[in-house]
């Protein structure tokens, strides 16, 4: 059986597609046989990024290990028993089309509440949420008070989560192994940074979640993503000298892939 990966968070521009890339790319590298679904059927920001790295090996001539992108399957109505949805039934039946072939799945959710999404969820063996080190961010998995101590209670992403895990354990399937990764993290040591870390520290254990370093901001990433590349890629294109930066950010990916903890990835990049 495949192993699962859903990338997963109700709010936008916290890394999700980002972050499905460079793992999905960094599983192709190691020779992991890695498919792919993007579901957010508007944006479409995960299936773009793997449109351009198709159309740069093709103008470059290079071949890079990649995951495969594919396409929800077209469901003919007429055959849904009342009540059934036909969102459930599309994603059903492409993971059962792509289970055989494939060591690893990778699902990218849209940065909302939708159908597709939730469904999602309920099939992942480990999910990965892209939070921003932020407040903002942060009211989506939990309330907290006005001094950021104290967490009130779960937010509406947690409960869902929560909701997955139910599905999960009535179908007699393993727990999901749920890492909330800090993105965008600062690099001075701030007020506000530390009071996120103790807040992420608390909810960890309360509802059950690991915590994973994400990226920090880096110029780099929106200049990789119009060619379709990932950090693992820069001396394939011939960039023979990573400045300090991109050697930085190399070793985040590897920390956070190191942190996932896949079954039978072995980290050697």
């Amino acid at each position: 059986m495949a192993h699962i990966i859903v990338v997963g968070n109700e709010k936008g521009g916290a890394g999700k597609s980002t972050v499905s890339m460079h793992v999905a790319t960094a599983l192709a590298r190691m020779g992991h046989k890695v498919s792919a679904l993007d579901l957010d059927l508007r944006q479409r920001t995960f299936g773009r990024y793997v449109e351009n790295r198709a159309q740069f090996m093709m103008d470059s001539g290079l071949l890079l290990p990649s995951p495969d992108v594919h396409e929800l399957p077209e469901i003919d109505g007429s055959s849904l028993k009342p009540g059934e949805n036909v969102y459930d039934h599309r994603l059903s039946a492409a993971v059962a089309t792509l289970e055989p072939d494939s060591d690893f799945i990778l699902i990218d959710c849209p940065g909302s509440h939708t159908r597709l999404s939730q469904v999602a969820h309920s099939l992942a063996d480990t999910l990965v949420t892209p939070l921003n080190d932020s407040f903002v961010d942060f009211d989506l998995l939990a309330r907290i008070d006005a001094t950021g101590e104290k967490i009130k209670g779960p937010s509406v992403y947690s409960e869902m989560v929560w909701n997955a895990r139910q599905l999960r354990a009535q179908a007699g399937l393993k727990p999901i192994d749920w890492v909330v990764v800090r993105n965008r993290l600062g690099a001075q040591r701030m007020v506000n940074k530390e009071k996120m870390e103790r807040a992420v520290a608390m909810l960890a254990k309360r509802i059950g979640f690991r915590v994973a370093p994400g990226f920090n901001e880096r110029v780099i990433f929106r200049e990789l993503f119009p060619r379709g590349l990932t950090l693992l890629d820069l001396k394939d294109i011939g960039v023979k000298q990573l400045n300090i930066s991109n050697i930085a950010a190399r070793q985040e990916l590897r920390d956070l892939m190191k942190s996932l903890n896949l079954p039978g990835v072995d980290i050697n990049f």
